[in-house]
């Protein structure tokens, strides 16, 4: 019964993903204000989160997804480039999903700066 702000990000503790969690983070009180819960997704392993969590003192929960199953339901594994190699990696996506399990919004490709802002915001507007 709850709105859901449910995350994408490459790794663990990498400057990109550390800004971005730790966003969520300090606007936590303003999305529960809005009845909303974050969750953060990433391939990589409980112990990382929990590493993760404890040196960032995150406050919401993080979903350890190795075998990629909520990334493929969701598609955000993309071919990405990095020094002149190709992988497989996940695109930094967010996705607002409604008290009735339904997605009222994505964004693929996110640039960290201003985004949880703009989460919180559309967020806001869903729900008037």
């Amino acid at each position: 019964g709850k709105w859901i702000i449910l995350y994408f990000y490459p790794k663990d503790s990498t400057s990109g993903c550390t800004t971005e969690s730790c966003e969520f983070r300090d606007a936590l009180p303003d999305f529960s204000a809005a009845d909303a819960a974050i969750v953060g997704v990433s391939r990589d392993s409980v112990k990382s989160h929990q590493n993760f969590t404890t040196k960032q003192d995150l406050n919401f929960p993080l979903i350890s997804d190795p075998d990629e199953t909520l990334c493929k339901a969701f598609d955000v594994l993309q071919i990405k480039k990095n020094y002149g190699k190709e992988y497989l990696g996940i695109e930094r996506s967010t996705f607002i999903i409604n008290p009735e399990g339904s997605i009222t919004h994505a964004w693929r490709k996110v640039k960290v700066a201003g985004h949880v802002e703009d989460v919180l915001n559309t967020l806001k507007e869903a729900q008037d």
